[in-house]
């Protein structure tokens, strides 16, 4: 999730395991700041390879079980400024707490989280709330700073179990979605070979629906509040490599990132009709209900053999798509 709510997370957690007063907000700050350190991965990055930093983003920092790890590295980091009123102990504790909520909460999203990293490469995603919701974030915040300004822990516990009463009340949302979902399937006549459902950006009542049937992808979106309402979507031709790159040579690097974009994307792949060779991840798009990706790979007949994929992300929507999607919200 975005680095406020990882803060304040962990934040919440390293609070309640003190009644001390004065370390409250000691117990916030490294909290805070072990929350957010396990996204410090975004730093591993290559100029020349495009896709080592979707590979290593969410690895080896969010592994269960790197915590211990990481909170002695980060208890090493804040020991020469707390060392005067906290024991290293008390430190690492803190640093602990904070460092173990990041990788649970951002495996709640639909990016994934490679949580038993090194057994398994497996990008958990449990898609219960969006990277942004406010309704998480902000209760949260004012609990927590609530704990400190009244210098009572009973704040810093109540916004932590908010918060996992909100992320696992997102499961209710989530099995509506997947019984409608269902139901427009049967609907098509269309049997459901592999879905993925998750909340559109910065809400719980309006979630994007995915599903395969028979070589293609079906993207549609259901609001969900008094009554569950279907937006229909559209659908798009899944990416086949031999039919759709016939010139490119399996051996080669283009078609070797091919195959390292396929893990990152759970093979949700297709091609953008838009711009040639354009290989999309059908998961993400600015509105729910359609195609129009926010990330992808862009292969060329004119690179050799060693060289890599380019990688294009569209980072904001125009305006025409930010007013559509508030008319789905609103």
């Amino acid at each position: 999730m975005d680095p406020v709510s990882q803060a304040f997370l962990g934040a919440s957690l390293s609070q309640s395991s003190t009644s001390n007063k004065a370390q409250q907000f000691s117990a916030l700050l490294i909290g805070a700041l072990a929350g957010m350190a396990p996204d410090l991965d975004v730093l591993i990055r290559s100029s020349s390879d495009p896709l080592l930093f979707l590979e290593f983003h969410r690895q080896f920092t969010h592994s269960l079980l790197f915590i211990p790890f990481g909170a002695l590295l980060c208890a090493l980091f804040f020991y020469p400024v707390a060392k005067s009123t906290l024991s290293f102990k008390q430190i690492y504790l803190f640093s602990f707490l904070g460092f173990a909520t990041h990788g649970l909460l951002d495996a709640c999203t639909s990016y994934g989280t490679q949580l038993f990293w090194p057994l398994s490469n497996y990008r958990v995603a449990w898609n219960t709330v969006s990277i942004i919701d406010p309704f998480f974030t902000l209760p949260l915040i004012a609990l927590t700073l609530l704990a400190v300004s009244r210098q009572r822990v009973l704040y810093a516990r109540i916004g932590f179990i908010y918060a996992v009463l909100f992320l696992s009340l997102g499961l209710v949302q989530k099995y509506r979605a997947e019984e409608m979902l269902t139901v427009l399937a049967e609907q098509r006549g269309h049997n459901l070979e592999r879905v993925h459902i998750k909340p559109s950006f910065a809400n719980r009542h309006v979630w994007k629906t995915l599903y395969e049937y028979d070589g293609r992808y079906y993207v549609d979106a259901v609001k969900l509040l008094w009554r569950a309402e279907m937006l229909p979507g559209m659908s798009v031709k899944k990416l086949n490599v031999k039919q759709d790159f016939s010139w490119l040579n399996l051996n080669s690097q283009q078609a070797k990132d091919i195959e390292r974009f396929r893990w990152f994307s759970s093979d949700f792949l297709a091609l953008n009709d838009k711009e040639p060779n354009y290989i999309i991840d059908v998961r993400y798009s600015f509105l729910p209900n359609r195609i129009e990706s926010m990330w992808g790979i862009i292969l060329s007949e004119k690179k050799t053999h060693d060289e890599h994929v380019d990688y294009k992300m569209q980072s904001r929507p125009d305006r025409q798509t930010v007013e559509q999607f508030i008319d789905m919200l609103f």
